[in-house]
């Protein structure tokens, strides 16, 4: 059928799955899976992302970055304690300074649709996004890929038993040269790298 359409040059604009079976144009489009959707929007808004599939990975890589950057003998702000004992074996020494060389964070969640992360004063404290170093490092896990921000919301209020914490934001902007949109207006880009740990 698709050889005689294009034999007698009818156009039909044509979507295919992934298999190359037609699809029909008032069928809906297949939906992109979550973590790819995450990925691709992310790496647009300029994070560099780094999947890790179990611990040891997730130490290698975050060696690899203080390597990359010269960041091995620093100070890094970090206010997790968890966070804090799970580097300890590094000569990196966590502190509460605001002039760190970067930030290091977990994070409430991933949002697919924008590739934003979203944090709260579990991470950030009183903080304010643009008083934090202008170099991020997230450690998040694949659980916490879901494709909204209001779904989002939705798990914590629920977690947290109707008590929001404090401070909730999402930090979408990784590029310093890229022009900003009205979304993200008031907020300060961030050089981040993301440790995604395989956890499903």
């Amino acid at each position: 059928m698709n050889f005689l359409k294009r034999l007698l040059g009818i156009d039909t604009n044509e979507v295919t799955d992934e298999y190359g079976n037609e699809i029909g144009k008032f069928m809906p489009k297949p939906e992109t899976p979550v973590d790819e959707e995450f990925v691709h929007n992310f790496k647009k808004n300029g994070g560099k992302f780094l999947y890790c599939e179990n611990e040891n990975e997730l130490r290698l890589n975050f060696s690899e970055i203080l390597k990359e950057n010269n960041w091995s003998n620093s100070e890094v702000y970090c206010s997790e304690s968890k966070l804090c004992e799970d580097f300890a074996h590094t000569q990196l020494t966590f502190t509460k300074n605001l002039n760190a060389c970067f930030f290091l964070s977990s994070c409430e969640f991933l949002i697919s649709n924008t590739g934003a992360i979203l944090v709260s004063s579990s991470q950030m404290g009183d903080k304010k996004h643009s008083d934090l170093p202008v170099n991020f490092v997230i450690v998040a896990k694949t659980s916490q890929l879901i494709k909204t921000i209001g779904e989002g919301l939705q798990q914590i209020n629920k977690r947290q038993g109707g008590k929001f914490p404090t401070n909730i934001t999402t930090i979408k902007s990784f590029d310093e040269n890229k022009d900003s949109d009205f979304m993200s207006y008031g907020s300060t880009p961030k050089n981040l790298y993301l440790l995604l740990l395989e956890d499903l």
